[in-house]
Formats: structure tokens, C-alpha cells, sequence
């Protein structure tokens, strides 16, 4: 059995900054996901219906799809830093107005929907700053791939335990404690980024005008097969697939027979699954593979939708997320870093604007049609139907991937992140080369 080498696994945690960051960020996202479980609850529990956990699911994620464009723009000219420290004080905010309402007892699904709103306008800035900046707080660009490993193990590892306790807390003591406890945790990550310490800010770059700039970074995107084709995929799994999260409460519910201890259950084997593809990607040695990996994954999330859409099993269903989760998260994650490695420096806070695009842009659409369909023909079809445009996405990526290779491999041996290749490549332009006098 092959030792596994811890230290390289988390090497990206050499760096300070970004051992803050992981640190600061785990607290934090226990608490987001404990609200994404109380949030989907409470509207159940207030409204049974299927339409409006789509409805609130569409307008909490729908200012991404008009803001996250622009936002990379933005993105691009300001401190990233200060942005961020800006973004978690008003989601702390947020978090609190929610069980300040939830606590008194007079929140209803009207509340529930402004607030969403209000948090969907944050991270459609929030999001795109945090990817881009990761390579900000590394030593070493060379870690960029293993940071971006453990960031997605760190998400998943939260939404292991957050979900579980989500389910506990409002068993108990209701949905309220869970926003509290939410607010609560934003402290840690607030702390630890006004901890950081940065040698010197970045030079300034000419500014253009704002659409200028945004229609060049939509050229860039466009004119890139290998990002195309990507962001493409992930944003018809994010339309399409993602909204299973919206359908779990009345999996959980009604199909399942379960309560909300069911229901966080399930999410919480989502996010064992979405742990355990993280960790894989953190042990790899090499960026070599992950474009197939983005059709295998994807694959895999198509074929698991359709199989817990059918289950009628609280066991088999929860095994079935673990697969869901992983497929989800392998896809998202084995994106993320080809394209941060493939970006241009002063592009990327635009792409990582659409790569929050083709997740949160697109998803709310999704989650709207999603819980529109199974109001007429019920969660389980939806979910179904869901996977098979996955599976058909998969096979579209496979087409296109001899290309996507051909691309960025010559970005990675420029950048040396396949040093083997640039050394062989170097040792053979030294033997063509003519000797020197």
C-alpha cells in the first residue's frame, strides 16, 4: 500500500496567509452550510410546497447572473483583500437580521426571500474574490493546484458536519439557533484576513472602461476553447443537476419519510462525498488527467441523480448522494484549477467571475425550473431528467477534450507545472542547438 506523503498533500498551508485563510474559512463555513439547511427547512415547514423552495433557492442565487460579469471587472481593479473582509461583515449581517426574525417569530417566506436576495448580491462578489484570491496569499505558484485541493476539501469538510448539526439544531431548538450560530462564525474568518500580512499591493493597472473590459474578458473566455468548453459544462450541470439540493427536502419529506434529521443526513453523505473527491484531488501530484476527470465526474453526478431519484430506500439513497457529492464536486473542483492555472494574471478575476457565473449565474434558473417540474410531475422525474442531460454533457465534453489538451499543455510546460516535459523539451533544443564558440 502506497505512503502517503502528508507533506506534500498540504504544502499549499506553508504559506501564512493562506494557513489563515483555511483556518478562518473552516470555522466560517460550518455555519454557512448549518443556514442553507435551516433556510431550506423553514420553507418547507412554512409553505409545503415544492414551488417556492424553488422560488427562494431563484432568488438567492440570481443576482449572480446579472452581477458576476461585472463583478470580475471590478474584481480585477480592486484589493481583493479589502473586498473580502467588506463581503463577510455584511454576510454576518445577514446572518443575524435571519435569526433576529426566526428568534422572535416573525419571519416569513417574504423575509426569507429579501434576505436570500441580499445574500445572493454579496456572493455574486464574494465568490469570484475568494478564487481569485488564493494565488494572493500562496509563497509558491507552484502550490496554486494543492490551495485550490484544500479549499475544496475544506468547503466539503464543513458541509459534512454543518448539515449534521443543522439537523440536530433544529430538531431542538428550531431554525433560528442555526442562523445565529451562522453569524456567529463569521467572526473567525473576519479575524483571520485582518491577520494577514502582504509585502506590497499589486501595481496598478490602466484602467478602461467598464464594459470595455468586460467585453474583453468575454473575447478571452470565448476565444479559448479549452475555458469554453469548460465553463459550458459546468454551467449546464450547475442549470440541470445542481438543483437536487433544492428537491432533497421533499426527497427527504415525502418520497422518503423522513424529517429534517433525514434530510440533513442526506446532505450531509453529499458532502462525504464531495470530501473524499476533494481529498483525491489534494493527494495528486500532477494537473495531468483532470480535463478527463471533468467528463468522468460529470458522468458520474448524471448517472447518481438518476439512480436517488428512483431509490425509495433512506440507506441507498444516502449512499447514493455520497456519489452525487463526489461527482459534483470532482467536476467543480478539477475546473477550478485548470482554469486559474490557465489564466492570464490579469484576466483571471473575470474568469473566475464566470466560472461563479456558470455555478450561481445559472443555477437559480435551474432551481426555478427544477421546482417547477416537480410540482407537476414530482421530485423524483425531475431528478431523473436532471441527470440524463449530465450524462449527455459528459459525452459532449469527451469531443471536445483532444482539443482542450492540445491547448494547455503548452501553458503548463511554460509554466513549469509539468516540469518533466519542460526539462525534456529544454535537453532537446540543447542537442539542436549549434555548439557555441
Amino acid at each position: 500500500m502506497a505512503k502517503i506523503d502528508w507533506e506534500r498533500s498540504l504544502r499549499a498551508l506553508r504559506s501564512r496567509n493562506y494557513r489563515l485563510f483555511f483556518t478562518g474559512q473552516t470555522v466560517s463555513l460550518i455555519g454557512t452550510w448549518m443556514t442553507r439547511v435551516a433556510t431550506s427547512w423553514l420553507v418547507y415547514r412554512l409553505t409545503d410546497s415544492a414551488w417556492l423552495l424553488g422560488l427562494t433557492a431563484f432568488t438567492g442565487q440570481i443576482p449572480a447572473f446579472f452581477l458576476a460579469p461585472l463583478a470580475g471587472v471590478w474584481l480585477d481593479r480592486w484589493n481583493k483583500h479589502r473586498t473580502l473582509v467588506a463581503t463577510q461583515v455584511l454576510a454576518m449581517s445577514q446572518s443575524f437580521a435571519l435569526a433576529a426574525l426566526a428568534l422572535t417569530g416573525t419571519i416569513n417566506i417574504w423575509w426569507i426571500i429579501l434576505l436570500g436576495c441580499a445574500q445572493g448580491i454579496i456572493n455574486a462578489f464574494d465568490m469570484p474574490a475568494r478564487q481569485s484570491f488564493v494565488i494572493e496569499m500562496i509563497e509558491e505558484r507552484a502550490d496554486l493546484s494543492n490551495a485550490i485541493a484544500l479549499n475544496s476539501s475544506m468547503v466539503n469538510g464543513t458541509r459534512l458536519a454543518g448539515p449534521a448539526i443543522a439537523g440536530l439544531v433544529i430538531a431542538a431548538v428550531g431554525e433560528g439557533w442555526c442562523f445565529f450560530i451562522d453569524g456567529v462564525s463569521y467572526i473567525a474568518v473576519i479575524v483571520s484576513l485582518l491577520a494577514m500580512r502582504f509585502a506590497a499591493p499589486p501595481a496598478a493597472r490602466a484602467k478602461k472602461r467598464v464594459w470595455e473590459e468586460m467585453r474583453e474578458g468575454w473575447s478571452y473566455i470565448t476565444g479559448s476553447p479549452a475555458i469554453r468548453s469548460i465553463l459550458l459544462l459546468l454551467a449546464l450541470a450547475s442549470t440541470i443537476g445542481m438543483p437536487y439540493t433544492v428537491l432533497i427536502p421533499i426527497m427527504a419529506g415525502s418520497v422518503l419519510g423522513g424529517g429534517p434529521h433525514t434530510m440533513g443526513f442526506l446532505m450531509a453523505m453529499s458532502g462525504v462525498g464531495a470530501l473524499s473527491s476533494a481529498i483525491t484531488l489534494a493527494l495528486r501530484k500532477s494537473v495531468i488527467g483532470l480535463g478527463r476527470m471533468i467528463g468522468i465526474s460529470t458522468a458520474i453526478f448524471g448517472g447518481s441523480l438518476i439512480a436517488f431519484g428512483a431509490s425509495r430506500w433512506v440507506w441507498l439513497s444516502m449512499v447514493l448522494m455520497i456519489a452525487t457529492g463526489f461527482g459534483m464536486m470532482q467536476q467543480m473542483a478539477a475546473s477550478n484549477t485548470i482554469l486559474q492555472t490557465i489564466a492570464e494574471d490579469d484576466k483571471r478575476g473575470r474568469v473566475m467571475s464566470f466560472y461563479t457565473f456558470a455555478i450561481l449565474g445559472v443555477t437559480p434558473i435551474g432551481s426555478l425550473l427544477a421546482g417547477g417540474v416537480a410540482a407537476r410531475f414530482g421530485a423524483p422525474a425531475t431528478l431523473a431528467l436532471g441527470g440524463i442531460c449530465c450524462l449527455a454533457g459528459s459525452a459532449w465534453f469527451f469531443r471536445q477534450l483532444p482539443e482542450i489538451r492540445r491547448i494547455i499543455r503548452p501553458i503548463y510546460i511554460e509554466l513549469g507545472i509539468i516540469p518533466e516535459v519542460a526539462r525534456g523539451m529544454q535537453s532537446a533544443s540543447a542537442l539542436q542547438s549549434p555548439p557555441e564558440d
